[in-house]
């Protein structure tokens, strides 16, 4: 693990030459690298001083170099601008550094305090290469809701360890603790962060106003951490998970079924997208919290398959906007006659957005059916319609922005370059892919 720490490390003066194209280069290769250092186990291996990865910390550190690469594939227009390239190139790989130590920690106290240092560069996107005024406050939303809710959880590591006298994850397992609050101040950071209903407020925000590598890697990457950390942490707490988790279901899957009626009344294209993450991540959460297999893995799929599907919308979202300088879907109508070789790559992603087969989201909302039904029954309802509305407004979102008559304020007709085809074939490809590889997740 320290070797690939030090590659991304010594990457880093990389960007103060302007080596745009080396750092993409060398991400997707390090990616190759450590995917060939392959783990099929939930014990933990190659372990280092205080770093090692199992099944799940693998797949997210493969998903997080995915993503950084491809946000600097997408973020090209910062470079042809020279719009401080050097500067962003090393954010980029700051935060990369950030989330492969978050997810590669042995220590719940070292995955606080790298969790929490990835929240810096992801401000400074936000800050830096936004696009309205109002990036200001959606990114002092994004700090404060984390931050906020990230002090009761050090609180509670710092009593857990003078009881316990450790905070590895390994020695999680033989130590079981009934306490309310306590299991409350441990797991609500991840909560804000997966983020679950009520506390969702930032998420749209931050979003909007990010850039395309921002909402890129927020959507990919960053939400996964709460998903993460609650699986690192629900092995101390599986007698109180068994008493109070079903509140936190029971919220998650009915603000899941609220936002999907709220995404039906969207105008904004990115808004939209950034609230199906909720709905989506909603599923992860009610997946971890029933503490069973068929959950766990479910939510580990679906943290991958939505982390991918997303990320290529909001990419989509900013090819049109960079064309038409509007994200509305009252102006972008009729895109099928302004950019036809895009419409099939809406198609594409917003199937699979609604978990159509063969896609590697229908593969994890099956899992998580199974897991929610073995549960309570009560949640096939719930779930039926989340999933009805789930393709309604895909298909809204589809219909709406493809079809209709076509702004006459626009050309006539626009092409997409040869890397926006490839930045969204390579989001597109490994959802294909990954489910033939699926019998991994399921020992």
């Amino acid at each position: 693990m320290l070797s690939f720490l030090f590659f991304i490390i010594f990457m880093i003066p990389l960007s103060y030459y302007s080596f745009w194209w080396l750092v993409h280069i060398m991400i997707f290769i390090s990616m190759f690298l450590f995917y060939f250092n392959f783990i099929s186990s939930y014990y933990f291996c190659n372990l280092s001083y205080f770093f090692g990865c199992d099944l799940f910390s693998y797949v997210l550190i493969l998903l997080s170099f995915w993503i950084c690469s491809l946000m600097i594939l997408a973020s090209e227009s910062i470079y042809h601008y020279n719009y401080y390239s050097g500067l962003f190139t090393f954010f980029v790989l700051f935060l990369f550094l950030m989330l492969y130590l978050s997810f590669s920690s042995n220590s719940l106290i070292l995955f606080y305090l790298f969790f929490e240092s990835s929240l810096v560069p992801t401000m400074f996107l936000i800050f830096g290469w936004g696009y309205q005024p109002e990036r200001l406050q959606a990114g002092m939303y994004f700090l404060f809701y984390t931050l906020f809710s990230s002090l009761p959880m050090l609180l509670s590591l710092l009593y857990y360890y003078s009881f316990f006298g450790s905070l590895s994850f390994s020695l999680f397992f033989g130590c079981d603790y009934s306490y309310f609050i306590f299991y409350l101040c441990m797991i609500f950071s991840f909560l804000v962060k997966i983020p679950m209903f009520i506390i969702h407020v930032w998420l749209p925000k931050a979003h909007v106003e990010a850039p395309v590598s921002g909402s890129m890697i927020l959507a990919g990457v960053l939400l996964k951490l709460g998903g993460y950390g609650l699986f690192r942490v629900f092995s101390i707490f599986v007698i109180s998970g068994l008493n109070y988790n079903f509140f936190w279901i029971g919220i998650g899957l009915i603000g899941g079924l609220f936002i999907s009626l709220v995404c039906l009344r969207q105008s904004d294209l990115k808004s939209l997208i950034a609230y199906s993450s909720v709905i989506h991540m909603s599923l992860v959460l009610g997946g971890i919290m029933t503490l069973n297999h068929w959950g766990v893995v479910g939510s580990l799929i679906l943290m991958v398959a939505h982390g991918l599907c997303s990320s290529g919308l909001f990419c989509l979202a900013n090819i049109v906007y960079e064309r038409l300088g509007s994200r509305s879907l009252f102006i972008i109508k009729g895109l099928i006659n302004f950019m036809p070789t895009m419409s099939l790559w809406w198609f594409f992603l917003c199937s699979y957005n609604m978990a159509a087969p063969p896609s590697l989201n229908l593969m994890g909302e099956v899992m998580l059916y199974n897991s929610l039904i073995s549960w309570d029954v009560i949640n096939t309802f719930i779930f039926l319609f989340m999933s009805f509305f789930s393709a309604g407004y895909t298909l809204f979102m589809y219909s709406y922005s493809q079809h209709g008559m076509i702004f006459s304020g626009s050309f006539s007709f626009c092409n997409g370059y040869l890397r926006e085809y490839l930045l969204l074939f390579l989001h597109w490809f490994p959802l294909n892919l990954i489910i033939f590889m699926s019998i991994i997740f399921l020992y």
